[in-house]
């Protein structure tokens, strides 16, 4: 046989194979694919702060309505929205966002979401410090940036009861003052009334256990924390300065309400402050010292995980989020 024929002869095998197996084979059927999921991931994430951990946690989101803002053109408004590629026909959504903070010493909760007080799209905080590990029990110090529902009415659970049992409650003197006292609540316009019992509910289990201790200016709280001054949003309104092997992050509470228009437009107010001259200013000022400092900072209303730095131009500033990566300790 020539090699011109054994080779012919060899195709012509492995093609007559080929057919037969095609035709032996069973017929395969497509499965369908799984069901669309409907839930997200859990809502934590993690980065490393010097040797302290931190872990943002989602506790929901709210739609809000733009109308809310103050001394920014509605023209401004739907640009600045605009660019950012935010549909605004239902309301801004805007995240509710807490921290949980081990220094090595201490597991710190700044601001615990809002339970049960605000409906079905929040209250996830709990659930998300379980499912990143911790449980409510192993936080030994709350800080609260103020007293509104959305950062303290997880505080309680619905029976009444301490969420977070071992804790000690930590909260400006100016805003308890004003929050707590229910004479200042009874003068208070009617509609904001239930604002201030959700405020006296939250609280009351660590009242009870001798566990609410506010400060006063200038009062030390832990090792590596300090209060920043951030009044004007409510009278007490305080940012917290975690600091470990020269990285620093500022949780800022409400500084920031919606980023597309208050970053690019720092002078805007939202109706809720209490004192909108004074939450300006405290807003251009932290805004200015983040950016010069390159401060890590950290927004309860910042799109999660609602970490970032602060970036100055022109004349307002830029918002650059954290990119997702593994936990170092030289970020």
């Amino acid at each position: 046989m020539s090699i011109k024929t054994y080779r012919a002869a060899r195709l012509s095998g492995a093609a007559l194979a080929c057919a037969t197996a095609l035709t032996l084979a069973p017929s395969v059927a497509h499965a369908a694919p799984p069901v669309q999921q409907t839930t997200q991931v859990p809502g934590f994430y993690r980065m490393a702060l010097g040797d302290f951990q931190v872990t943002a946690l989602y506790d929901g989101y709210v739609d809000l309505d733009t109308k809310l803002l103050k001394n920014v053109s509605g023209k401004d408004v739907q640009s600045l929205l605009a660019h950012m590629f935010i549909d605004n026909s239902k309301g801004v959504q805007t995240a509710v966002n807490g921290y949980l903070v081990h220094t090595g010493k201490n597991l710190v909760l700044v601001d615990t979401g809002s339970a049960r007080c605000f409906g079905p799209t929040m209250g996830g905080l709990l659930a998300n410090v379980r499912a990143a590990g911790y449980s409510p029990a192993d936080v030994d110090t709350v800080l609260l940036t103020h007293l509104h529902p959305d950062h303290a009415c997880g505080l309680a659970s619905a029976d009444g009861k301490a969420a977070f049992p071992n804790a000690d409650v930590r909260v400006a003197k100016a805003d308890a003052d004003f929050w707590l006292d229910e004479t200042v609540a009874a003068k208070a316009p009617k509609d904001n009334q239930p604002i201030f019992k959700m405020a006296r509910d939250a609280v009351a289990p660590y009242v009870a256990a001798g566990r609410l201790k506010p400060y006063a200016p200038g009062e030390a709280l832990l090792p590596g924390v300090s209060v920043v001054a951030a009044g004007g949003y409510t009278p007490g309104h305080s940012g917290y300065l975690f600091a470990s092997r020269g990285q620093r992050l500022l949780v800022w509470g409400d500084l920031v309400h919606n980023h597309a228009v208050q970053f690019a437009r720092p002078e805007t107010a939202i109706e809720y402050d209490s004192d909108a001259r004074q939450a300006i200013a405290t807003r251009k000022r932290l805004f200015a010292g983040a950016a010069k400092d390159k401060l890590w900072v950290a927004g309860a209303h910042m799109p999660f995980p609602g970490i970032g730095h602060v970036r100055a131009g022109g004349k307002g500033y830029a918002w650059v989020p954290v990119e997702y990566g593994p936990l170092r300790a030289d970020r």
